[in-house]
């Protein structure tokens, strides 16, 4: 099971468990943490983590989503 997300998690990376840049972390805390996309997301990816308002600035991630958080980046499972 994945830690909660910290304030030390803002800036991070979050990536597909294929690698692919999903966006970075604006604001963390708990069981969630709010996203900065990054502006070529795909709208598969996006719809995926039930993201499927445009224009918005940050989305919510749920850490059910994630499979892991390291120094450098947050990971989400493989299944999204």
């Amino acid at each position: 099971m994945v830690r909660d997300f910290k304030a030390e998690d803002k800036s991070k990376r979050v990536v597909t468990a294929d690698g692919d840049a999903v966006g970075t972390v604006d604001m963390a805390a708990g069981s969630s943490a709010h996203i900065a996309p990054d502006e070529d997301l795909s709208r598969s990816i996006r719809r995926r983590l039930g993201w499927t308002e445009e224009g918005e600035e940050t989305y919510r991630l749920d850490k059910s989503k994630v499979d892991s958080i390291t120094d450098d980046e947050v990971r989400l499972k493989g299944n999204l």
